[in-house]
């Protein structure tokens, strides 16, 4: 990132890139059919039931862009969201379900391992942790994989409403703890909640920096601001 970089309002640069237009681009079953290579992707990875879609939304500050079910394991492709020409999300299929078939599942985490070694438009994965539980095993080889397959991606812990307030920065200071021993892992923790908005802010922020990052320049409009900052198996 460039010295006049240094001076940007991060928050700001998120609310904008997130204001814009974005619209579902594509599903996608089999390897062969992923978009063509465009703008940077961010891929949203974690377990059945952690929220993944519900912050996706969240962030777009659209209710319904991405499906929400109350089903674990209806995510069976990956869903790829165009952020005004600027980014693209992709929502992953969840990992960790035990009640979908062992063929479903392998046929999941093929297509998983397939795009997060050989896409080359991936900046970042951001692996959702549920905050009331932190890493479980499944999220343990997950981030195996990324680490084997040298894909930057960084944690997000979700549903940060239904742990205490006084419980909070110790479960940001042990998931840093656990990622400090893994080579691929961005030192930053995210805490967010998709129903109170919570740390949705400080993750577009982190998204646009990305982008930013990726352009070599940062976004329009707004520098100067006042600065905030399982498929292994």
């Amino acid at each position: 990132m460039s010295e006049a970089a240094a001076g940007i309002d991060w928050i700001e640069a998120g609310r904008k890139l997130f204001a814009g237009p974005c619209g579902f681009l594509a599903g996608v079953g089999r390897i062969e059919g992923l978009p063509s290579v465009g703008a940077p992707e961010i891929a949203f990875a974690g377990r059945s039931n952690v929220g993944k879609s519900s912050l996706v939304n969240a962030l777009t500050g659209r209710l319904s862009l991405a499906r929400v079910s109350h089903t674990p394991g209806r995510t069976q492709e990956l869903n790829f969201f165009d952020l005004n020409g600027e980014a693209r999300l992709v929502d992953m299929p969840g990992y960790g379900y035990a009640a979908v078939s062992k063929a479903k599942s392998a046929a999941w985490g093929k297509l998983a391992r397939d795009y997060l070694r050989g896409r080359p438009s991936l900046l970042r994965v951001l692996v959702l942790i549920d905050g009331r539980h932190g890493l479980k095993e499944s999220d343990e080889e997950t981030m195996r994989l990324l680490d084997a397959s040298a894909v930057s991606y960084a944690v997000v812990l979700t549903k940060r409403d239904s742990v205490k307030t006084a419980d909070q920065p110790g479960r940001v200071a042990a998931t840093l703890e656990a990622l400090s021993r893994r080579p691929a892992a961005y030192p930053e923790v995210v805490f967010t909640s998709a129903r109170t908005g919570e740390g949705v802010a400080e993750l577009r922020a982190h998204i646009a920096r990305l982008v930013a990052e990726r352009s070599g320049a940062g976004p329009r409009g707004c520098r100067e601001g006042t600065g905030a900052e399982t498929w292994a198996s």
